[in-house]
């Protein structure tokens, strides 16, 4: 099926009433590439459902799958798409459950009027959770439509099969029926009073193969839509007034000198101020003639002294994790080591900012946005603007990344907000200062940790204290008899934090693990054992073992106590299902303090891998992103004011960081449950480049990003 790109913004930008467009035309505009279509489910037919039912993952497999007559498979999901990949993996598991070819499958993906429910594309749940519910829905229709097949063809089930969609008889292959046939198109009413099971392993063609991601061709020449580029007749751009600081309130604002512009027209909703016009560079003009006066209400703290404030913040304890007596195991212990870490807070940092276009018609508004959960975004403007929900409907085209901060959508609720007032079709995009400014942080926080270890080498105590972020990456993973796990978080009911925070790619475990990792190694060097070797001494978790021999084994790494001059860290941990490990090598600039990354093998456990080159690519992003995470990502602030507002002060990751070789080692695991891909890499990059810098020149760094200030600074102390 050809897909004329041009054509259908075309018919889009000449459309008078969004809610007209043509269901095939718009979606296979937004789906950028992926042939998109509808059900014969109408989103009226959707909304009648009771809400209880529309938010929760439907158990009628219709809600995920239409069969139309000429064979295409329509696959709804709630998902999104963010480049991690669910576009090709999902069809590669339908392709196997229902015995249809992958090119037959059209996704439709994010739009809350006619997918299946999903609470957000997050967690990496993707493959580990939802695909099963997918999975069902299609094993249940394959054994619908054989039942189907053999009264049509009045032959016994068991005399049946199936291959690219046809249902024939194995001892006569002309004796046959197709599965657009069967369903003409139409809505199953049949059930299956005995679910059926899901294929094994063995009876799969696609899932384990790796395939190109079908978005790849269109993201690559620039064909794919995103929200941004979205157009409506009589569009209009916002820009909004955004206070100085997150910690004060506005008291006035004087918007006279934006009026006086011709074509600008300004709104104002409580404390919401925006300017609009059909130029976005016009409406940024006017918005600069904006006078607004604020609270001076501020905390006393930057990103200098964020550490000691987080510490001496009121705070509850939580104890998450408990095993033996601390007491007992510092008896047992000949060396007691403590530590202390500390994390800047990061920006999720997106190519895409946040973006979104709004149109109402009348009491009905459907949205386009850049969310990494729509039917959360359809919930909050339902419930703050006081609507019923089967008046609010969310489209989600592609996302230009996200990695958690697009679980936040403030630009959906502006952009809703200011179009009912405007009674306009209103399109809110972030610019690079915006996305800053606006974004949900990943945590700053510190952790401590004071351990015990045995003249043999055997980890006899462990006691690990968690500020105010969380506790996922902090599980000790080690064999240690006398642990115990401690998190501390707001005691009273204002936020800790002077800057919003959020989930950032795999929350807090970057940070945990980055601490715990850091601390084993100091561990190992203490008491002069090669730190892999000391890892493996003290794991009883045979899946983490495995996996750090196939790591070992793939670095072809030799034993040496650190530091040894060579430049080779590790770390390992798990996350979202996942055993992972990951070694790198670095050189360390001592005059300078720079690190460069030469070499990073990534060794995996994830159960059943559904497409390998997806994974292969998630773990080089995650060493890619974990990069700057660990080297140079770091916000300034003051107070609740966000200075670090573009990439001239907030330095990624370059192309010339990036290691020569990056190595990904996936262990075959195809009879066990899936797991997720899209996260575990990146909880070790903090840990495996920390412990990396100090074999290579002896120094030590406790706080990311591990600048080249502060390494020269590590570098110093080693020489006293």
């Amino acid at each position: 099926m050809k897909r004329n790109i041009k054509e259908q913004r075309r018919r889009l930008a000449t459309t008078k009433n969004p809610f007209e467009v043509k269901r095939r035309d718009f979606f296979k505009l937004l789906g950028g590439g992926v042939v998109v279509y509808m059900s014969t489910h109408n989103p009226s037919e959707l909304m009648a459902l009771p809400l209880a039912q529309r938010r929760e993952v439907p158990k009628d497999y219709n809600a995920f799958l239409t069969i139309k007559e000429d064979g295409e498979v329509i696959c709804h999901v709630g998902k999104i798409e963010m480049g991690q990949g669910p576009i090709t993996s999902l069809p590669q598991q339908v392709a196997d459950e229902l015995d249809v070819p992958i090119e037959s499958i059209t996704m439709v993906m994010g739009d809350t009027g006619i997918c299946s429910y999903d609470a957000g594309t997050w967690g990496s749940l993707t493959t580990r959770e939802y695909s099963h519910y997918l999975r069902d829905a299609c094993a249940e229709a394959r054994a619908v439509l054989i039942e189907m097949a053999s009264e049509y063809l009045d032959i016994s089930n068991e005399n049946l099969k199936i291959k690219d969609g046809v249902v024939f008889d194995s001892s006569n292959p002309d004796k046959k029926v197709s599965y657009g046939w069967l369903t003409k198109g139409e809505r199953l009413e049949r059930y299956m009073d005995e679910k059926p099971s899901v294929k094994d392993h063995t009876q799969f063609n696609y899932v384990g193969q790796s395939m190109l991601h079908a978005d790849a061709r269109l993201k690559v020449t620039g064909e794919a839509v995103y929200t941004a580029d979205v157009k409506m007749p009589g569009q209009v751009y916002a820009k909004v007034l955004r206070p100085p600081s997150h910690l004060v309130q506005l008291i006035s604002v004087d918007y006279s000198e934006a009026e006086k512009i011709e074509g600008i027209q300004v709104v104002r909703d409580g404390d919401l101020v925006a300017v609009l016009h059909e130029l976005p560079e016009v409406a940024e003009r006017a918005l600069a003639t904006v006078k607004a006066e604020y609270t001076a209400d501020e905390k006393q703290v930057d990103d200098k002294s964020v550490f000691e404030y987080l510490l001496n913040a009121p705070a509850k304890s939580r104890e998450v994790e408990s095993l033996g007596n601390l007491e007992e195991g510092e008896n047992q212990a000949e060396l007691i080591i403590e530590s202390e870490f500390h994390d800047g807070y990061k920006a999720h940092a997106p190519i895409e900012p946040h973006a979104a276009l709004a149109q109402w018609n009348g009491d009905k508004v459907i949205v386009w946005g850049s969310c990494q959960s729509p039917f959360g975004a359809q919930d909050q403007i339902a419930r703050e603007l006081e609507m019923e929900l089967e008046n609010v409907r969310i489209i989600t085209p592609f996302l230009g990344g996200g990695f958690g901060g697009k679980i936040y959508h403030p630009q959906v609720i502006e952009a809703v907000r200011i179009a009912r007032i405007a009674q306009k079709p209103v399109m809110v995009t972030y610019t690079r200062e915006e996305e800053f400014y606006m974004d949900f942080f990943r945590n700053a926080t510190v952790v401590k940790i004071k351990s015990g270890v045995t003249k043999e080498g055997k980890i006899v105590l462990w006691d690990f204290h968690q500020y105010h972020a969380g506790p996922r990456g902090s599980d000790t993973i080690y064999n240690v008899p006398h642990a115990k796990i401690t998190q501390y978080s707001n005691q009273s009911g204002s936020p800790v934090h002077p800057l919003p925070v959020g989930a950032w790619r795999a929350p807090h475990a970057n940070s945990n693990t980055f601490a715990r990792e850091s601390h084993v190694d100091i561990m190992a060097a203490k008491i002069g054992v090669d730190p892999v070797q000391f890892r493996l001494d003290n794991l009883s978790d045979q899946k983490m073992i495995h996996v750090v021999e196939a790591l070992r084994d793939k670095f072809d790494y030799t034993p040496a106590q650190g530091p040894s001059g060579r430049g080779i860290g590790m770390a390992l941990g798990t996350d979202a299902g996942t055993w992972v490990a990951v070694m790198i090598e670095v050189k360390v600039d001592n005059k300078t303090g720079e690190v460069q990354p030469i070499r990073a093998v990534v060794s995996q456990d994830m159960g059943m891998c559904v497409n390998p080159q997806g994974t292969i690519i998630q773990a080089e992003g995650c060493v890619t992103m974990g990069m700057g995470y660990a080297l140079s990502e770091d916000i300034e602030f003051k107070g609740g004011d966000v200075i670090s507002r573009n990439f001239d002060t907030y330095q990624l990751p370059l192309f010339s960081w990036v290691p020569e070789v990056i190595d990904t080692v996936i262990l075959d695991r195809q009879d066990q449950p899936p797991q997720g891909a899209g996260e575990p890499a990146i909880i070790c990059m903090g840990g495996a480049i920390a412990n990396a810098i100090f074999d290579a020149c002896g120094a030590r760094v406790y706080q990311m990003p591990m600048t080249p200030k502060r390494v020269l600074e590590g570098i110093k102390k080693v020489g006293k």
